[in-house]
This record gives structure tokens, sequence and C-alpha cells, in this order.
């Protein structure tokens, strides 16, 4: 099978396209053709040392089951299934935990079921468990016209929150205007302006995966009791925070995982679940910035490293039908 190996660590020319056996699965397992895979940043990491190379990139998928290992009902070989959280994803077929995955249902497009997988459970978590966002909450949502920043400003407007977004361009900042955020700001002096809408009150979370360049100035935009969730590192790796930082007010960081904010038994297709209502009642919706052939995988995780493209990137391996 055609699949993305990574057998160096480093930058995006470790990324090639190769002919290897495909996986087999084993225990408790599902064996999976892949249609669409999604470009994430945990590629990114992955590439850069997270994961040991050499392995098969790709963290995020829909496909449909083609064998199962012992203990797993055969009655799902045929099935659509998605996933967010099995490495070997760049690939025409991929072997995931069953634990991993996903019923997709028929009303679901694979591009939405793509789109709204890792990142509409991140947005979802975030919202819900990792701070609890509700209608007397002030959120600062950093990047908020990319692919989690854009699902966490709707469903934060939802949740009946206000949402201040930042976003570098004027029309990224429009972007996050339609996705419900109440006021739209750049980066630069974003703690200036958050202190100025709120008048001087702070917010009550600030969710941030830009990292290293708005870290410390984030800590300054919060209020007494507030919460930093970091959540990525696009800038690069956040600095170090005192304690004496986070005792002028009582705050409090938290680094979370969507992998530990899915591990319990059945917190996956709860979100999931969820996620999916929101979208067919138009709570949340999906954009897509670009499609890729498994071939330019490497191009789309440039792309995506870039920010210049607000909304899900896709790798297009081989079409399935849908529902």
């Amino acid at each position: 099978m055609k699949a993305i190996v990574v057998n160096e660590n480093g930058g995006p020319e470790k990324v090639t396209l190769a002919e290897i056996d495909a996986p087999e699965p084993g225990a408790e397992q599902l064996q999976v053709a892949v249609a669409t895979a999604g470009v994430n940043y945990l590629d990114i990491y992955q590439r850069q040392g997270a994961a040991p190379a050499p392995f098969v990139g790709g963290v995020e998928g829909v496909g449909r089951v083609t064998k199962v290992g012992s203990g797993v009902d055969a009655n799902l070989v045929g099935r659509r299934v998605g996933w967010l959280g099995a490495l070997g994803s760049f690939a025409e077929t991929v072997v995931l935990d069953e634990a991993k995955a996903v019923a997709i249902p028929d009303d679901v497009t694979n591009d939405d079921a793509v789109a709204l997988l890792m990142q509409g459970i991140t947005a979802h978590y975030l919202a819900t468990s990792a701070f609890a966002v509700g209608k007397d909450s002030t959120v600062l949502v950093h990047a908020a016209a990319g692919g989690v920043g854009r699902l966490l400003t709707q469903i934060a407007h939802h949740l009946g929150a206000t949402v201040i977004a930042t976003a570098s361009t004027e029309e990224k900042r429009n972007i996050a205007l339609e996705a419900g955020a109440d006021h739209a700001i750049g980066y630069d002096g974003f703690a200036d302006a958050v202190q100025q809408i709120t008048d001087g009150h702070g917010v009550d979370v600030v969710y941030d995966g830009i990292g290293r360049d708005t870290v410390e100035e984030g800590l300054k935009s919060l209020a007494v009791r507030g919460t930093l969730v970091v959540i990525g590192a696009a800038s690069g790796p956040p600095p170090a925070i005192e304690f004496s930082a986070l005792a002028a007010k009582s705050l409090s960081v938290i680094r979370p995982s969507v992998a530990h904010f899915t591990a319990r038994p059945g917190e996956l297709s709860w979100r999931a679940e969820e996620v999916f209502g929101w979208a067919r009642e138009g709570v949340i919706s999906t954009a897509i910035a670009g499609r890729y052939s498994l071939e330019d995988t490497a191009k789309a995780q440039q792309d995506l490293t870039s920010r210049s493209l607000a909304g899900k990137l896709l790798i297009d391996v081989a079409p399935i039908s849908e529902g």
C-alpha cells in the first residue's frame, strides 16, 4: 500500500511517499481503508520528534472497516468510522484500536467528519471540561479563524459566553466575528485591548494555541481566578511560568491533551455525538481550507504551519461511498 513514512525526525523534507505492507489488525483492533485524512499540528510535532522515527504519519481520518481482529464484532466490517488518535493515518490502510473508532452517521459527510473529529472534539472538551464555559463567562480565543479556534468560538458563543477573538489579519478577524465572536482584535498589545473591553476585569479563560509569543501577555489578560489553557505551540514552546506570576491573581494554568479528555469509557463517543449534533443544528460549521493528494502531504504540513489558511486541511487518500 501507499503510505507517508517519516524515516527521520525533522522538517517537511523528511515526509516521503513509500510502498509498504498493509498492517493487520490485532486483538480488539480494526483494519480500515482510509478515504480522507486530516492534517493537524500533532503531525508536525510528531515529525519533529514527538514520535521517534521511523513511522507512518497521520493521526486522524475516516474510512470503511475492511477487517477486524479477535474480540471485535465481525458485523463492523463495511461500516464507516472515523478516528482521531491512530498513528499511521496517512496511508491507504490503517489499523486502530476499536475503542478509538467513532461511528460516522449517514448524514455526516467524510469531509465534515474529518473536520469535526480532532478539531471539533478538542473544541468540545476545551469549552466543557478543561474550563466549563457558561453564560457568565468571558473568554479569549487565540487564532480564532483557525480550525480549533473557529469551532471553539462557535461553541463558546452557543454556551452564552462573551467571546474576544484574536487573529492576525482583518480578513481572519471577520471570520471570527462571523463565527460568533463579540470582539475581534489583533495580537499586538492584546492584553491592553482585553482590559479595555472588559473594563479592567479581564477574561475568565484564555485558550492559547500560539505558545511562546502569547502566553505571558495571556496571563495579564486574565481576571482574578482566571485560567490559562495552553493547547499548542504554533510560535514555539511557551516560556516557563513562575508560581509567583500566578499567585497575584490566584491564576490556574492547564496544558490538556485530547487523548486524556477522551480516555474514559464512553467519553469519545459522547463528545463525538454532541459535536455531530451541534453540526446538525447549525451551532457549528466546518470550513475546508485545502485538499491535497497523499503525495502532497509535505506541502499540506507546510501550509498548515504557515498559518495562512483558515480552515481544515484534508488529504484525499481514496474515495469511498458515504452513508
